[in-house]
């Protein structure tokens, strides 16, 4: 009896140990995001002065907004965001979807090759490939300072990730037996795949919706080597025209950011009830 008292006791304090872990893991994660929030209303003195205030000496300002819309071009370059992650993150889901369908259902060897292949060049990062990829869409073929390049670009980029986790959500939850039950009623492979097979995959579809976009639509790198014109920038680039080589108004900056986040987020909140559910459904490989 003592002995299960004390595992008990135990058993809760490892509980109240583990919980206010997590709610210090918790506030360090969200303290950037809280920051952003309470200094956009303030004045660039008052941020200066004291930037962990709730209020500055000068008060409440929401002046930070239209003047940071403004020197940012924010309207236009909002739009070229939008497209531009809106078709890569579309055109990646329907061909990645697709890739990993026929790489499922046919057991060929080539299919098996490419789909390794996908996978190893997940590993390869980014910045080994920049130089080149630059100098050869750039140099060799001129298709540089066009939003079309950096939608290619994004879906040849993320198409393995999104083929690895399709592939996993078809093998384990669609199953065989409905696209036979398909077939037999007259459907070809194509009607199949559209209307049995892609409804499935609504939590693997959000997931990658989710993750795909966050990264398109935060993406500096690529964008900053593609896309040379300001009438072309997208927000992070744009973000860019707050940093002065002398001053900095971390009021206006925090402005964008706020402006630059909201759209993301609020994706985020949408569909957030099919993340775990589709990272656990893409999680199988065989």
């Amino acid at each position: 009896m003592v002995d299960n008292e004390k595992a008990a006791r135990n058993k809760k304090i490892s509980h109240v140990i583990m919980f206010i872990v997590l709610l210090v893991l918790f506030f360090c994660f969200v303290f950037p995001f809280l920051m952003v929030i309470i200094n956009v209303f303030k004045t660039k003195a008052d941020i200066t002065v004291n930037p962990l205030a709730l209020i500055g000496e000068h008060g409440f300002t929401v002046d930070n907004f239209p003047n940071a819309m403004q020197q940012m071009n924010f309207l236009p370059v909002f739009g070229n965001s939008v497209l531009i992650t809106c078709c890569s993150t579309v055109i990646a889901i329907a061909l990645a979807s697709m890739t990993a369908f026929v790489i499922v259902r046919n057991k060929w060897k080539a299919c098996g090759l490419l789909f390794s292949l996908m996978v190893a060049s997940m590993v390869i990062p980014f910045q080994v490939l920049m130089v080149p990829l630059v100098s050869l869409y750039g140099g060799i073929f001129g298709v540089l300072n066009h939003r079309a390049t950096l939608i290619f670009m994004h879906v040849g980029f993320s198409l393995s990730m999104a083929t690895f986790m399709f592939h996993g959500a078809i093998h384990t939850n669609v199953p065989i037996d409905l696209e036979e039950a398909a077939d037999i009623d007259g459907c070809s492979r194509w009607q199949t795949y559209w209307k049995v097979v892609f409804p499935l995959l609504k939590p693997t579809i959000a997931t990658v919706a989710i993750i795909d976009a966050m990264g398109h639509w935060n993406d500096y790198l690529l964008p900053s080597l593609v896309l040379g014109r300001k009438e072309l920038y997208t927000i992070p680039i744009a973000t860019q025209v707050f940093y002065g080589t002398y001053s900095t108004d971390i009021g206006l900056i925090m402005a964008a950011l706020l402006l630059a986040m909201l759209p993301i987020l609020i994706l985020y909140l949408f569909l957030q009830r099919y993340i775990v559910e589709g990272v656990t459904a893409g999680a199988v490989k065989s």
